[in-house]
């Protein structure tokens, strides 16, 4: 079977296995919930007015109102859809109660338990609809600070906002922000984006300068080539930095489920505030769609990407314990290349028709487990990021080269990029073949070509293109200018 008809056979299956999307909440359906943030009612009329909301009963005394945050204000979240939640809040102008109705975060349907949930939004009962809720930080008078999610800093800030935008909308609609504590209405805050800026400054600051340093590195790279111990260290130390900050600190591990969303955005209703609510994610996409045209792929797979650095690092703590490293045949190495195409192709085709589907078959990616969540979840995801670790300690970067759908989708751009950094001889290929054979990721054919879009950008080769003792061409040429600087000495003494 041809590859684009086994393409158009995959998406097809996968288009028709899927259930269709869900229907957005309706607060007539929800009488139970609201009732259960309401404990000292017993009836809840219908939704009424703008923004609806519906009252809340005890006999005929109002005890207060409960609504879905979304039919209020539309803050998109983490996957480019608002979180839909209901809010209840009594006629003193106290939160009762909050509980997530329905939405399309990859972190909140994979990853964080219904404990973890429940303890976020039991926070919010007994705070004030005037309150200037913020998370994290401390607290002061009218700006209480509750705690977040760890690995869901994004959605959880969207929920707030969602949160307290939409219940002070409600109440001001509703006439109760007058007489509670005869508190002032806030000024409505900045963007939710803005505030995000401006409370990650630091790690925006440390993430510029490795960018830049990033790109300096490019920039020299044949100078760095020509000394190899400089740029061995450089190289270990900026590994160690994507692992460390990037990975583990700021959690900014990009994913396959980016790209899926960017392009869901893209086809129904662009918003720059979703992809700006991440500094430090927006960043770095930013400097990937650089130097994907610039450089191509590789810069992003071979320094940037945290579990790509994990995996060299691993592979080379293998090779200092002394474990055999094993690479497998050309032919076969070359159709597991075709994996990681047929697994975009496939999570493409679902989020076509479900993204809440393919967000979680995107978890064929190790990122959340190893990153987001620390490797604290669930044993099967645990053990299989962990099968793909050890596997890196006897094959280079295993998962990056058969494996990831990232990798994958940004072959496509870095077919565009508009420069060949790297150089290459007349006699790579033909007949040398030192370069093939030392590849980390064997993106180096037999005629000497460099195949770019499997390249991560290691600089290997560089090193021994410009190195006269392990370079043949360069060893012959050195060789062939002894002699005759040899001959000339011995002419001149006769």
């Amino acid at each position: 079977m041809s590859t684009p008809r086994l393409a158009r056979w995959l998406l097809a299956i996968s288009l028709l296995s899927l259930t269709p999307w869900l229907q957005a909440a309706d607060l007539e359906n929800l009488n139970a919930e609201i009732l259960d943030l309401f404990r000292d009612a017993d009836r809840v009329a219908e939704p009424e007015g703008k923004p609806p909301s519906a009252a809340v009963y005890l006999g005929e005394r109002l005890v207060g109102y409960a609504f879905l945050t979304d039919q209020v204000v539309s803050i998109p979240a983490y996957s480019g859809k608002p979180v839909s939640t209901l809010v209840g809040f009594d006629v003193e102008g106290r939160i009762r109660g909050v509980q997530i109705i329905e939405h399309q975060e990859p972190i909140l349907a994979v990853g964080v338990s219904e404990r973890d949930l429940r303890a976020f939004t039991g926070q919010y009962p007994a705070l004030k609809v005037t309150d200037d809720i913020r998370i994290g930080g401390h607290s002061r008078p009218g700006s209480p600070r509750i705690d977040g999610i760890s690995g869901a800093t994004i959605t959880t800030m969207v929920i707030n906002a969602s949160i307290t935008r939409s219940v002070r909308e409600l109440a001001r609609a509703r006439g109760l922000m007058g007489p509670v504590e005869q508190a002032a209405t806030p000024v409505d805050p900045d963007p939710l984006w803005q505030q995000a800026w401006a409370e990650r400054q630091p790690e925006i600051l440390v993430l510029s300068m490795g960018l830049s340093l990033l790109l300096a590195i490019l920039l020299f790279q044949d100078w760095l080539a020509r000394h190899p111990t400089l740029l061995g260290r450089v190289r270990t130390g900026y590994l160690l930095f994507t692992l460390l900050f990037i990975g583990w600190y700021a959690l900014a591990q990009l994913s396959i489920v980016n790209v899926l969303t960017f392009v869901q955005s893209l086809l129904h209703g662009f918003s720059w505030e979703s992809f700006l609510m991440d500094p430090l994610m927006f960043l770095l996409w930013s400097f990937v769609a650089m130097t994907v045209l610039l450089w191509g792929r590789g810069v992003y797979c071979g320094w940037l990407c945290p579990f790509g650095a994990l995996q060299e690092l691993l592979f080379r703590l293998g090779q200092r314990l002394h474990l055999p490293a094993w690479e497998p045949p050309t032919m076969l190495h070359e159709r597991l290349w075709a994996l990681k195409y047929l697994i975009l192709l496939g999570l493409f085709g679902v989020s076509l028709h479900a993204l809440p589907e393919a967000q979680r078959l995107a978890e064929v990616e190790p990122f959340k487990t190893a990153f987001v969540l620390r490797f604290m979840r669930d044993w099967p995801f645990v053990l299989y990021a962990l099968v793909l670790l050890t596997g890196s300690l006897f094959l280079r970067k295993l998962f990056c080269r058969y494996l990831c759908p990232l990798g994958a989708a940004l072959t496509f751009p870095s077919r565009f990029r508009i420069f060949d950094w790297l150089r290459r001889h007349r006699e790579c290929g033909h007949p040398c073949q030192t370069c093939a054979v030392e590849c980390e990721v064997g993106a180096i054919k037999r005629n000497g070509e460099i195949i770019a879009t499997e390249c991560h950008h290691c600089l290997d080769c560089q090193v021994t293109y410009w190195n006269d003792q392990r370079c043949p061409p360069l060893v012959e040429r050195r060789k062939r200018e002894e002699q005759r600087a040899r001959a000339k000495a011995a002419l001149s003494r006769d």
